[in-house]
């Protein structure tokens, strides 16, 4: 982009934005020039809550601002870096390294609903920013399909982190926990709420049923949408239904870990088999971790097809389903020995007539 592009506008006095990339309830993030390094990055101009006052704006503003800071912490490929956080005319403005490409909300949009294994692999790396996240102490509150970029070049990347006291509860209708709540904190738990609800919209193209501005499922609508703990009414879901209506529990204590979540994610996107993933009673995994281990079938397969980098773990969770009409499958091994066995009965005969024929021969 040659410097005529590039607007007047500077802020930090470092930072010169050129045109808008898009915009949301917690504000318009540009694309902007850093004249100290040389390089396009992507700026977020935070729009405070409406309503809020000065108080209250300016208490927003400042935890904006210290999320902000405390996600610099956050280093994954999944993650949009967080490189710097300028205050100007009362208000932050996030710095974040530029990805090129659309959101996630933008091509549910132009396209409509993910088939199952497309959303599961977004979803998968959106949970590898997450647990990075959790890692360094940083939840991101606002896991919505506005803050997943899928980039260009095939890169998935969690933003906005920060963003959630901007853009008001849950940041966005339908994504926030219900025991977050408005204004509640936001947890690790909470994320995986959330990142339920995010799979859910990518294969129904809309949030949970029951989803109010705090993202919390309530009366009928909470069944259907996975909310309580029955299993998701989703015709399009496929095998992304079990773990997305368990990590639609509305009890954080009977969701599934993060690393559990991954490895059914793992086996959805690779086309694994529906299963219904229990609330509780699950074997401890290698890590002593309920639930730890890969989706398996019931014949120990991998449900990828192959020995996976899991291989050889142990038991996975305790699920129930799987294919139907497996057990007929079961013989074909027994079969296979019998036919091996009858052939070779076959050629000894063969072989001893020969013999026998030759040994009258030559005593005549």
């Amino acid at each position: 982009m040659s410097q005529e592009a590039y607007g007047a506008r500077l802020v930090g006095g470092r930072y010169r934005l050129a045109d808008p990339l898009r915009e949301d309830g917690a504000g318009v993030v540009w694309r902007a020039r850093d004249e100290v390094r040389g390089h396009d990055v992507a700026v977020r101009e935070v729009r405070l809550p409406r309503g809020a006052g000065d108080a209250g704006g300016g208490r927003a503003a400042e935890g904006v601002e210290r999320d902000a800071r405390e996600a610099t912490r956050v280093a994954h490929p999944n993650a949009v870096a967080v490189f710097d956080v300028v205050v100007e005319d009362g208000r932050p403005w996030l710095v974040t390294e530029l990805v090129r490409g659309l959101t996630l909300a933008e091509t549910l949009e132009a396209e409509g609903p993910l088939p199952p294994h497309r959303a599961a692999r977004v979803g998968a790396e959106v949970l590898e920013a997450l647990r990075a996240a959790h890692a360094a102490g940083v939840p991101h509150g606002a896991v919505a399909p506005g803050a997943v970029l899928l980039g260009n070049d095939g890169r998935v990347a969690l933003t906005d982190f920060g963003t959630a006291p901007a853009a008001g509860p849950g940041g966005g209708p339908g994504y926030r926990a219900p025991e977050c709540g408005p204004g509640g904190t936001a947890t690790p738990a909470g994320d995986l709420w959330s990142l339920g609800a995010l799979l859910y919209a990518a294969v129904e193209g809309r949030p949970p049923a029951g989803g109010d501005a705090t993202g919390a499922a309530g009366g009928s609508g909470a069944q259907g949408a996975g909310g309580a703990d029955g299993p998701l009414s989703s015709r399009g879901a496929g095998g992304l239904a079990p773990v997305v209506g368990a990590l639609l529990r509305r009890d954080p204590a009977v969701r599934p870990s993060a690393e559990e979540a991954a490895r059914l994610l793992d086996a959805a996107g690779a086309g694994g088999p529906a299963r219904t993933v229990r609330a509780s009673g699950h074997r401890p995994g290698r890590h002593g971790e309920e639930g730890a281990g890969r989706a398996r079938r019931p014949d120990g397969d991998d449900p990828a097809g192959g020995a996976g980098p899991d291989a050889g773990r142990g038991p996975g969770p305790e699920l129930t389903g799987g294919p139907a009409g497996g057990g007929g499958g079961a013989e074909v091994p027994g079969r296979r020995a019998s036919v091996a066995v009858s052939a070779v009965g076959l050629v000894v005969v063969v072989v001893g007539l020969v013999v026998a024929g030759l040994v009258y021969v030559a005593l005549r």
